[in-house]
């Protein structure tokens, strides 16, 4: 991913993803974490800042990633009691090591990460949204305007400092006529006032994609399980 590489070069360390529930943020986190320890050396820690949900949340995949040596944070969480993780600041200021963060989706999660806003706006950390036109609160530019400032007034990072992520997907059933409209509907979107820094797409559809749209693509391998489709249920 050429986004990447030039991410590295220009010695950013620290990786913020927000977005609402079901937009792909955890995945898209899960797998750029993956990325990154793969193409340098130093070490990287992945926070799992996720209190809104009990499903799809990053600890799921929490052996993969210690597997491929990546230190994973994370608090056990009692019923909906809020828990913050520990040790935050400390790596986030850190630059021989890069901090991966999933932040939980909505503006109530995003309060999580309120107290790192003085690290969150500086030049070596990237904050990313992930936008998915499939999803109602990215349907149209003012549902868009509006997620997105409750958001950021709830994490206190600058409008400024955000950068756009597209992940046109319906779950696992999402075809490459999905795909393409997606980016589409997007692009028209929001390309007339801020660019999208790179497209996602499953692993099972990048072939087939990065034939048939001019961005930069990123493959998503899914490390988050659906329950309800094992043979198990």
């Amino acid at each position: 991913m050429e986004v990447l590489k030039l991410l590295i070069e220009q010695k950013k360390t620290n990786f913020i993803f927000l977005g609402e529930a079901g937009s792909g943020k955890s995945e898209i986190a899960l797998n750029f974490a993956m990325l990154l320890s793969q193409m340098t050396d130093k070490t990287v820690h992945f926070f799992d800042m996720d209190m809104t949900k009990p499903l799809f949340r990053s600890r799921e995949a929490i052996f993969e990633l210690e597997n491929a040596g990546i230190v994973f944070h994370f608090e056990e969480q009692f019923m909906d009691a809020p828990t913050l993780v520990g040790g935050v600041n400390r790596l986030l200021r850190d630059d021989t090591c890069l901090v991966v963060m999933d932040v939980g989706g909505d503006h109530i999660g995003a309060r999580a990460v309120g107290g790192f806003s003085g690290e969150l706006n500086k030049a070596y950390t990237l904050v990313y949204y992930v936008l998915n036109a499939f999803r109602p609160w990215s349907t149209d530019l003012e549902r868009i305007d509006q997620t997105l400032a409750a958001v950021l007034g709830a994490s206190r990072v600058q409008l400024d400092n955000i950068r756009l992520i597209d992940n046109p997907n319906l779950g696992i059933s999402t075809t490459i006529e999905d795909f393409i409209e997606g980016c589409r509907k997007m692009n028209e979107i929001v390309a007339p006032y801020k660019t999208i820094d790179f497209t996602c797409v499953n692993e099972s559809l990048y072939d087939k994609a990065h034939l048939l749209v001019d961005t930069d693509l990123m493959s998503l391998h899914l490390y988050l399980t659906y329950p309800w489709l094992s043979s198990e249920f």
